[in-house]
This record gives structure tokens, C-alpha cells and sequence, in this order.
């Protein structure tokens, strides 16, 4: 495997000292895992943040060897985890594509449609500019891996955005995240808390 390629970088799970395993989006060869040496250290932690763009360089020996992976940053989100509505989105984005996408299975509208999405919410003033985006995502998730989803609603305010949004909570828990290691939907619990304030209830 020689592969290198932009992609959204998903999350980054501790091993060993001071290494990860990273899950990164590409457009033309999907979700994709690597180890990335250093990856918890002070030069690359800003590049290991979930939502960043980075270019990817990922080589193993062989199909089934865990490539080994150097990345660079092109675009960072971390100035966006410190406000606490866009965190919570861009961490329940990142956590669910992570959890439930097959490896090396390209999905380009996917994401094309994710990279939007988080430029929006980086983008927009507040989250009436980005949540019937969120929504269409998670709505193609689920089509995509085959658990129907339908189509985008008709999202013609914030209030539309919220009910969708509520509405899809069971579907993501019974179907994409049914069986997946740790508590995922905590995250989107959390993004819903916080969507709250804005729309009160």
C-alpha cells in the first residue's frame, strides 16, 4: 500500500507512548487507519485534531500490515474547539464517521458533503447556518450503509432542522451505531444539549 491523498482527520487513538492510530477520510479511498509516530507529541498534536484537513502519506508492506502514516495539516478546526457548540458538532461528526464507515470503501459524496458541512460550521455565525447540513449528513449516512435515511428534508428554519435532527436519533442508534465500542451517542446527546439554548427546548 503507497497512498497519498487529502482527507478529513477523524480521530487519533492512543498507542503505545507516544504514538496514535488514526482514522483519516479521503475522497478516493475512504476512510483509511494509520500509525502515526509521534502523534501525541508537541510538533504533530495540533495536526491530530478530528475535523482538521491534512495531506496523508500512508506506506505498509503489505494489504493486511497497519500502514504507517505522515501527515501535514492544511486546514486546522482547533480554533473552533474552544467555542463549545461548534466542538460538539465537529466531535460528533468526527466520532460517528469514524465509528461506522468500512475501511478503504470510497465514499466521495460522503465526503464531500462532510468537508461542507464542518467548513460551515466553522463558517457560519451560529448554528441556524449549519444544522440542516448536519442533518443531510447524517440522513446519507445512514442511506449509504444501507439503512434507508430517504431523502434530505425540506429544512426552511431552525425549528425544521431541530425536529429532523431529533427524529434520527433512533434510527443512528439502532442501525449505525448498534454494537459499536463506547458510548458514541454521548456526543450527540451533548451537540443536542447545547442546541438547546439556542432553540429552547
Amino acid at each position: 500500500m503507497n497512498v497519498r491523498a487529502q482527507g478529513i482527520f477523524l480521530s487519533a487513538r492512543p498507542h503505545g507512548e507516544t504514538a496514535v492510530i488514526a482514522r483519516i477520510l479521503t475522497e478516493e479511498y475512504g476512510m483509511l487507519a494509520g500509525y502515526v509516530a509521534g502523534g501525541r507529541g508537541r510538533h504533530l498534536r495540533p495536526v491530530v485534531i478530528p475535523g482538521n484537513l491534512v495531506d496523508a502519506e500512508l506506506r505498509a508492506k503489505s494489504d493486511s500490515q497497519l500502514p504507517f502514516a505522515r501527515l501535514e495539516l492544511l486546514e486546522s478546526r482547533g480554533p473552533w474547539l474552544s467555542e463549545p457548540l461548534p466542538a460538539a458538532a465537529i466531535n460528533w461528526l468526527t466520532s460517528l464517521t469514524a465509528s461506522v464507515l468500512p475501511e478503504r470503501q470510497s465514499y466521495p459524496e460522503l465526503y464531500t458533503v462532510l468537508k461542507a458541512v464542518l467548513d460551515a460550521i466553522c463558517g457560519a455565525p451560529s448554528a441556524r447556518g449549519w444544522l440542516g447540513a448536519l442533518v443531510t449528513y447524517e440522513i446519507l449516512l445512514l442511506r449509504d450503509l444501507g439503512y434507508g435515511g430517504g431523502t434530505a428534508p425540506q429544512v426552511s428554519d431552525f425549528d425544521d432542522a431541530m425536529a429532523a435532527f431529533d427524529r434520527l436519533f433512533t434510527p443512528i442508534e439502532k442501525h449505525l451505531l448498534a454494537g459499536t465500542y463506547g458510548d458514541v451517542m454521548s456526543a450527540r446527546t451533548l451537540l443536542r444539549t447545547r442546541l438547546a439554548k439556542i432553540s429552547g427546548t
